[in-house]
């Protein structure tokens, strides 16, 4: 199913480059930081290009505020796959391009009024490991480097010489793969934060569930198995869990939220586009292709794949903390990422859940307007729903 020689990737990975180019602006390119100095401290990325970053300063009211976004976009089980990702973006700064800020780290006030004019950083994602890797070894015949928590650390420390360290507000969010590390760093991003700040974390898209796929195999939990090992991630996962489970479990979020200490804000389709492809009914799971137009639009899909979908829902649910301080808004969507298109983040014709757009319901969170918890009715009672995929 997770063969980097598999179709099925083809497909989605297709999907999420030209989705990232496509994207919704509010201005033109910022600047890229590529942080020459990280290679000395091994914090590289796959191919051992320094990681890079994108940095709009902040102005006004929010000169002491940082948004701290990372980049999404998979991961990597295996030597076949991490090579594969060496040779572009996902793994190397050297097919890094230029790219512009929209949604929460857009410019424009009307479009993003609670964030526009806050320090607003965007982490690019060539590690493969959701930024948790840390191996010294590195084998000549490939020239990986398994170094994903080191390209954190390398980068947030970079962040604090350059005023992060006198934040009054701060906020790590991140879609996908980068949403699954706002949540795995969230604490320790807490604890590099001065103590007077408020500090609080934004996953978007990143809480994958540990759950079975159509044939009743663990195909998810075996593949985060395999990433963890491989980039010997376990160190840089929250101890409040791995003293608790095996690593490997503390991949998923479901396993880490109860023991946080730092607010933290859940985005999430209940039908997430990449789950159902990759975690319900993967390739693997699905050899007679019977899924392939139902994982493509929901619309597509039988009365049966129906109710397995609203079966999945209701696994997804359960899954969420308890904790009424945990922010929520669960879409009935079969989409990827809202928050970093404007198009789903502001605008008119936003997905909405009891007439609140998404940028309201995080704001509204993030500055303790009002408490948000919204868990949208089941598919397809939302018409405002847009089924695209943003990582």
């Amino acid at each position: 199913m997770f063969s980097a020689n598999s179709r099925a990737w083809i497909h989605p990975l297709l999907c999420l480059i030209f989705s990232l180019v496509s994207l919704d602006v509010d201005g033109g390119p910022v600047p890229m930081t590529i942080l020459q100095s990280a290679v000395a401290k091994g914090a590289v990325c796959l191919d051992g290009s320094p990681p890079a970053y994108h940095f709009s300063p902040g102005f006004g009211s929010g000169v002491n505020n940082w948004l701290v976004h990372m980049e999404g976009g998979g991961w990597c089980r295996n030597v076949e796959e991490c090579v594969e990702r060496k040779g572009n973006f996902r793994g190397s700064s050297k097919y890094m391009k230029p790219l512009s800020f929209s949604g929460i780290l857009g410019d424009n006030q009307k479009a993003n009024p609670d964030f526009y004019n806050w320090n607003r950083i965007k982490i690019r994602y060539c590690d493969g490991s959701s930024f948790t890797g840390d191996v010294e070894a590195v084998n000549p015949a490939t020239n990986l480097h398994y170094r994903g928590g080191r390209v954190w650390r390398a980068i947030i420390d970079d962040l604090l010489a350059k005023g992060m360290n006198r934040a009054q507000n701060a906020l790590l969010s991140g879609c996908s793969a980068g949403g699954l590390a706002s949540i795995l760093h969230c604490d320790n991003f807490r604890n590099l934060l001065p103590a007077s700040a408020k500090v609080k974390c934004f996953s978007d898209a990143g809480y994958f569930i540990d759950a079975k796929d159509i044939s009743g195999a663990d195909s998810i939990k075996s593949f985060f198995t395999n990433v963890v090992n491989l980039h010997g991630s376990a160190k840089n996962l929250p101890p409040s869990c791995t003293s608790r489970l095996p690593p490997s479990m503390c991949f998923f979020p479901q396993h880490v939220v109860a023991t946080m200490r730092t607010p933290l804000f859940i985005l999430n389709a209940a039908y997430d586009a990449w789950q159902i492809r990759n975690i319900l009914a993967p390739s693997s799971a699905d050899r007679g292709k019977a899924w392939t137009d139902c994982k493509l639009d929901i619309k597509h899909c039988s009365s049966s794949q129906l109710q397995t979908l609203q079966g999945y829902r209701s696994q997804f649910l359960q899954a969420l903390p308890a904790s009424s301080s945990t922010g929520m808004f669960i879409l009935s969507c079969h989409a990827h990422c809202h928050s970093g298109d404007q198009t789903t983040w502001q605008a008119a014709d936003s997905p909405v859940i009891d007439k609140t757009r998404i940028a309201q319901a995080v704001g509204d969170w993030y500055y303790g307007r009002s408490a948000v918890r919204k868990i949208d009715c089941p598919y397809p009672c939302n018409s405002s729903c847009r089924n695209i995929d943003n990582e």
